[in-house]
């Protein structure tokens, strides 16, 4: 009998990062291999990718990477991991190769070229599980959701998934196979939980679409419409509504171009009109009645390009009067305090703001019904909540309890934990090291939290730098300290305050110098206190404070003086 271990290093209790280990005896499977954008508090992050120090522990036994479909929250932390190992990466055609270009433009890891393109048909042997895969309905052609199966039961992890009854054969749920695996048994199924509240029943695409074509044929002036940029069904209604309308599209930026081009190659996304794409230098041309400017934003995330152009700061076009934002993609709750503040931003510039979410209930992912259905086809014995935060976890739990599913057969998992196989039964047995990998610029894991910390403290209270020089042969101060502040006063209006940080600076190191023996970082710490006290006391905020010390060479003033 094999020994089965489900090990969570991301995406739950979380919104992205979705990546799950399934261990059978000595071979490791990885589910996923997302990333997710940071909150606010994370200053200057640029993303958050899972810790990969267990995988990397376990190398050796890391048996394959399996992707679900080619969001970011899938795919997008696949550099990180493949850039010093070549482990075999398979997905679907379009995901593997949406999957190619980040790791493309990632300099550590563009010569990694271990892909494998396989399809729902296809089910791969390794030495204790069989790999399978099922098509699923998502936002994106060549979604997938996974089987791993083994000798005590299968193993099933969904990916993002909804049902839709008139999806396009493109984005069809493959419910025969769905009901196969059922007839087996599955021991256990990880379940998409983003949606999980959502109690309304989902708006067909079909009707999406004539929305949008409503929405075109309704607006006189220029349309800007903000998508995430891998949101292939969705841009596929943009271009049908844009040729309805008598409109040319305009794409902005890299990403954008890049994913769109690979779609139209690969023949999952059609153009109604040869000419109905025109290039970002004819915008001027175009009369406002008859363009659309497609915005996904870099990583395909298009809120804070909408506020540059709200604010005259984007590089092709600003917000004119006239102007509609169309949002034709329901952003997370993470995000609806940042989409209300650039809806401002945008009525502010002038423009209108239309938002498909405040209409109509369209989401990529499974509500309350679709997870119920996907619970009765599989009939797993147990379940395990993912892709969510807490409160959608706890919805899933609720979801399946009302099936009569028992809620110790539920198991709400944090990042890290193992989830173990024995005595006939799933339970938690242990935590392994993980967590987040911060992400700012090429820096992979260097920013912890004494750094967000220091950052933190800086946005919020800025810094005062005092220089001091010292002169030790004498034991005295060579020179009144100078001081410089920045987003901390105004130091022109404070000059009473600098004058006397001055002089408490000064009589600190005065103090020190008078002792017989003193070391810098004491002399450092000593004014880091005192000023932080009086500072404090004079202005009820805390700085970051920065003393600088330096001790004058007698040696070179006495040449210079020669």
């Amino acid at each position: 009998m094999s020994q089965v271990k489900i090990i969570p290093l991301g995406g739950v209790r979380e919104n992205g990062k979705n990546i799950y280990a399934v261990e059978v005896d000595d071979e490791i499977f990885v589910l996923d291999c997302g990333l997710k954008y940071p909150e606010n508090e994370l200053l200057g992050i640029d993303v958050v990718i899972p810790d990969f120090t267990y995988l990397m522990d376990n190398i050796e036994r890391v048996a394959g990477i399996f992707l679900t479909h080619g969001h970011a929250d899938a795919i997008g932390a696949l550099p990180y991991l493949v850039a010093d190992y070549d482990i075999p990466v398979f997905g679907s055609e379009l995901t593997i190769t949406l999957a190619k270009l980040r790791v493309a433009d990632d300099r550590r890891a563009k010569k990694f070229n271990n892909f494998h393109i396989i399809d729902e048909n296809t089910a791969i042997d390794f030495n204790h599980a069989t790999i399978s895969f099922f098509k699923t309905t998502h936002s994106i052609p060549g979604s997938l959701g996974i089987v791993v199966k083994t000798d005590v039961g299968q193993i099933v992890y969904t990916g993002d998934f909804k049902f839709d009854q008139s999806a396009a054969p493109l984005y069809q749920t493959d419910l025969a196979r769905l009901a196969d695996i059922g007839k087996e048994k599955v021991l256990a199924l990880l379940s998409d939980s983003a949606n999980a509240e959502s109690p309304y029943e989902h708006t067909s695409e079909h009707d999406i679409c004539r929305y949008i074509e409503e929405a075109f044929q309704y607006q006189n002036g220029r349309i800007i419409v903000a998508a995430v940029a891998s949101n292939i069904l969705r841009i596929q209604q943009v271009f049908n509504a844009a040729y309805q309308t008598h409109r040319k599209v305009v794409l902005t930026g890299r990403d954008l171009e890049q994913i769109i081009k690979t779609a139209l190659r690969l023949g999952y996304l059609q153009l109604p009109a040869d000419d109905l794409l025109v290039p970002e230098k004819r915008l001027r041309e175009l009369d406002p009645s008859a363009t659309v400017i497609l915005e996904a934003g870099k990583m395909g995330e298009p809120i804070q390009e909408l506020q540059k152009m709200a604010t005259n700061k984007h590089h092709l076009t600003s917000i004119q009067p006239g102007d509609l934002v169309f949002m034709v993609t329901t952003p997370t709750y993470a995000m609806e305090t940042t989409v209300a503040k650039t809806r401002d931003m945008i009525y502010r510039a002038g423009g209108d703001v239309k938002a498909i979410s405040d209409d109509l209930h369209a989401a990529g992912n499974a509500n309350k019904n679709d997870l119920q259905l996907m619970l009765n086809l599989l009939k797993p014995e147990y379940l395990i909540p993912v892709q969510g935060e807490y409160r959608l976890l706890n919805a899933h739990a609720d979801i399946a309890h009302e099936l009569g599913m028992p809620y110790d057969h539920i198991l709400m998992t944090r990042i890290g934990d193992i989830i173990n196989y024995d005595h006939q039964k799933l339970y938690l047995a242990g935590h392994v090291d993980s967590g987040n990998t911060m992400i700012d610029g090429i820096g992979v894991g260097d920013i912890g939290n004494i750094v967000l910390r220091d950052r933190k403290l800086l946005s919020e209270d800025g810094i005062f730098i005092a220089v001091v020089t010292i002169d030790r042969k004498h034991n005295r101060l060579a020179a009144r300290p100078k001081i410089t502040s920045r987003g901390f006063v105004y130091m022109k209006a404070s000059r009473d305050l600098m004058r006397e940080s001055a002089d408490l600076i000064t009589k600190t190191v005065q103090n020190n110098l008078d002792k017989q023996e003193y070391d810098w970082s004491h002399l450092k710490q000593d004014i880091r206190e005192k000023l932080n006290h009086y500072l404090y006391e004079q202005t009820r905020r805390h700085p970051v404070i920065l003393p600088i010390i330096m001790e004058m060479n007698n040696d070179n003033k006495k040449k210079n003086d020669k």
